[in-house]
């Protein structure tokens, strides 16, 4: 049994969701920007995602703190990309290692494939170990050419025709 929902984001969470974004920027590798935000940057980002027609997932407890969020957005603006978004899994300190990574994943999954998208890019540092672990766990094979892409890809995905993968490019973050 399951102590949490996902459920999309509302402008109530962002105080949740806050703390959890500082934190990665402060204290991980998850997030490249080496700056702290506000409550203001988390409602622009909000209403940017929602305009855009991307969701943000959050994994709430049963008094409605937010756990962990997630989100995908534009991974290159051409033609060629629009099948193909970035996405982000965070999760709070204190809940990490429980499955809510994986849950909010799968989640992110099925709302690309429902809009009818290809590819789910996530740009991780290579020092994330939890999350290349999460991503690895669905590791199918190397991308061609693109030896740090790794397209993976759950056993359900393309059993009734194409389906969504996801894509793990491991990289060093800029000292």
């Amino acid at each position: 049994m399951t102590s949490y929902l996902i459920r999309d984001a509302g402008e109530a969470d962002l105080e949740g969701i806050l703390p959890i974004y500082n934190d990665a920027v402060q204290h991980g590798t998850a997030i490249w920007n080496e700056t702290p935000v506000d409550l203001a940057n988390r409602r622009a980002w909000l209403a940017e995602r929602n305009a855009a027609g991307f969701p943000v997932l959050v994994a709430v407890d049963a008094a409605g703190g937010v756990l962990g969020y997630s989100s995908y957005g534009t991974w290159r603006a051409f033609d060629g990309f629009r099948h193909t978004v970035e996405h982000s899994v965070y999760v709070r300190a204190d809940q990490q290692g429980k499955g809510l990574g994986k849950a909010l994943l799968q989640a992110l999954i099925e709302r690309a494939r429902a809009a009818g998208l290809h590819v789910m890019v996530a740009a991780i540092e290579r020092e994330n170990a939890a999350s290349v672990a999460l991503h690895q766990r669905r590791h199918r094979a190397d991308a061609p050419g693109r030896p740090q892409v790794r397209p993976l890809a759950g056993p359900d995905l393309h059993a009734a025709g194409p389906g969504v993968r996801t894509c793990c490019c491991v990289s060093e973050k800029p000292r």
